[in-house]
């Protein structure tokens, strides 16, 4: 029995790169995926110690999600495409935003048409029992009135760890 997609959720890694630099690949939770269609998915990015996924997709749009299964059959699903980053502002932030919980910090939404879809094994992958979800990042950012955050994002997502712009928009602290 293949795990269901509300459990790979749980289990999600990002992975881009630009064409100089890192490559980075970040783990992903919360209720933040959203499949549109066979070939779309979208995921709400919130606000983190970094943004490379940002600044990477500005210079070139390749991302791949990968989900393990850590629980069940031994799985792993790769998504590989070229994704576009939706923010604050733009014309359709509300009704992309619009399909998930409202969550503080919320950054961006990034948006992957597949190309590839890949299975293989993962029985490499360790054996690991959910507990819960973790809640400190939103507990953060909702502490955070919106100039402190905004600050923050301006502080340390402006820019890459390569310096690479992240197209976080500038903002203007009150």
């Amino acid at each position: 029995m293949r795990p269901s997609l509300p459990f790979f959720n749980q289990h999600r890694f990002v992975g881009t790169a630009a064409p100089e630099g890192r490559v980075n690949v970040s783990p992903k939770g919360m209720d933040s995926l959203r499949v549109l269609r066979p070939t779309r998915v979208v995921w709400l990015n919130v606000t983190g110690s970094g943004n490379e996924t940002a600044a990477h997709l500005l210079n070139s749009p390749r991302m791949t999600l990968m989900f393990c299964a850590f629980a069940g059959a031994p799985l792993i699903l790769r998504l590989y495409g070229s994704a576009r980053m939706v923010q604050p502002g733009d014309s359709d932030w509300a009704a992309i935003t619009a399909l998930f919980p409202a969550l503080p910090g919320a950054r961006q939404v990034f948006t992957l048409d597949i190309d590839l879809v890949q299975t293989s094994c993962g029985m490499a992958v360790p054996l690991m029992e959910f507990q819960a979800e973790r809640h400190e990042l939103n507990d953060w950012a909702a502490a955070k009135s919106p100039d402190a955050l905004s600050a923050y994002q301006q502080e340390k997502n402006a820019l890459s760890i390569d310096g690479f712009p992240t197209g976080l928009p500038q903002t203007e602290i009150t």
